[in-house]
């Protein structure tokens, strides 16, 4: 009696196996062997191929790999897909952070006459910088509002493609949330420092 296993891919669901002596079947094209060993696999792939051609030399011995590199094979396409994930990743997360600082940046320059007569009336740095935060914080209110559905409907379509993801990870979904949310504020605090830095005279003259 034997556990239930997979044959062709990490993916599919296990199925039942049936062992039976190889004496046994009519046709027989090809076998695999296990060797387990303590020595490295480099060395021991050729001592394998001696010991088949000491048995038979007729005997072809092909596809011979660790465990290692079998796992790695096996997992290819997978880890390719991951890395491509995690590169656009990256990529909309820098694109995303200087887009919300050029919108930030246009807005207080928009908002500049305001902020001086604010700070002329006795508007502290800190109010002036709230309020900028603020703005950001409705924009990444809305994003993450609007992202968190659409990420677990995405996962939904990827985790039929890739080995061990699960559409909902509420840890990977935390740290991405917590990641846009010091993305927006560090892109949104530097024109909001800037903001507070504005003369009351020059922003009251300012058109």
């Amino acid at each position: 009696m034997v556990p239930d296993g997979k044959a062709a891919s990490l993916r599919e669901k296990p199925k039942r196996f049936v062992y039976v002596p190889y004496a046994q079947r009519q046709e027989l094209d090809s076998m695999t062997f296990y060797v387990r060993s303590g020595a490295e696999a480099d060395a021991l792939l050729g001592r394998v191929t001696g010991i088949v051609r000491q048995v038979d030399p007729t005997l072809p011995a092909t596809q011979l790999r660790s465990m290692r590199a079998q796992i790695a094979e096996s997992l290819f396409a997978e880890r390719l897909v991951a890395a491509l994930s995690a590169t656009f990743g990256l990529l909309a997360t820098v694109l995303a952070a200087l887009g919300l600082y050029g919108v930030m940046a246009y807005a207080v320059s928009l908002r500049t006459r305001e902020i001086g007569i604010r700070m002329a009336l006795g508007a502290r740095r800190t109010t002036v910088l709230a309020m900028v935060l603020g703005d950001v914080a409705v924009l990444v209110g809305i994003g993450v509002l609007l992202g968190l559905p659409g990420g677990y409907g995405l996962g939904r379509i990827v985790q039929s493609q890739l080995f061990g993801l699960k559409a909902l990870d509420l840890t990977t979904f935390a740290v991405a949330t917590a990641t846009l949310l010091l993305t927006a504020f560090v892109a949104g605090y530097l024109p909001a420092r800037r903001a507070t830095r504005v003369d009351p005279m020059v922003a009251l003259r300012y058109e």
